[in-house]
C-alpha cells in the first residue's frame, strides 16, 4: 500500500522518545503547578506579549503586537516534544505497511476524532471558567494521543 503522507519507519523510535519525555515532563509541570524559570529568555510575542487575547488590558493597539518579551520557554518545548513525537509515532510507516494496517490507521483516526469531540462536548456542557481553558489546552494533544493509543492497541491485538 503506497501512502505518500507517511514518514519513514526510522522516525518511530525518536518519536517515542520525544513523546514519552514530553508526556512525563508535561505531567510533572501539571502536577507540580510549577511556573518554571527554567530556560527563561527573550522571545518574540506576536500578540499581546503577556496581555493575551482574554485580558481586559488588551487594547488592540500597535504596541500589543510583535513585541520582545521575557518568557520561560520550557512549557513550549514540552508541548512541541509531545506534538512532534506524536506525529512521528502516529505517522511513521510500519515495517509491513499493508491494507490491513492502512484500515487500522484510518479507523483509529476516525475513532480518535469522534472520541475527542465527545470529550469536548462533555467539557462544554459541564466545565466552566478557567478550568475550561485548561481542557482546551489539553485538547490540543488528545486527538493525536487517542489515535496512537487506539492504533497501537488494535495493531498489537491482531
Amino acid at each position: 500500500m503506497k501512502s505518500n503522507y507517511l514518514l519513514s519507519n526510522k522516525y518511530k523510535i525518536p518519536g517515542w522518545g520525544l513523546l514519552v519525555s514530553g508526556l512525563v515532563l508535561g505531567v510533572y509541570l501539571i502536577v507540580s503547578g510549577m511556573e518554571s524559570d527554567i530556560l527563561e529568555t527573550k522571545v518574540l510575542a506576536i500578540l499581546g506579549g503577556g496581555n493575551g487575547l482574554f485580558s481586559s488590558s488588551n487594547t488592540g493597539a500597535v504596541g500589543d503586537y510583535f513585541r520582545i518579551i521575557e518568557n520561560s520557554v520550557f512549557d513550549e518545548i514540552v508541548a512541541l516534544m509531545i506534538i512532534i513525537g506524536g506525529l512521528f509515532v502516529g505517522f511513521s510507516k510500519e515495517k509491513v505497511e499493508d491494507e490491513f494496517i492502512y484500515k487500522l490507521r484510518k479507523d483509529s483516526l476516525v475513532w480518535a476524532i469522534i472520541l475527542n469531540y465527545i470529550v469536548l462536548i462533555f467539557a462544554i456542557i459541564f466545565v466552566y471558567n478557567f478550568s475550561f481553558f485548561n481542557i482546551l489546552v489539553y485538547n490540543m494533544f488528545t486527538p493525536l494521543l487517542f489515535f496512537i493509543i487506539r492504533f497501537n492497541f488494535l495493531k498489537h491485538r491482531s
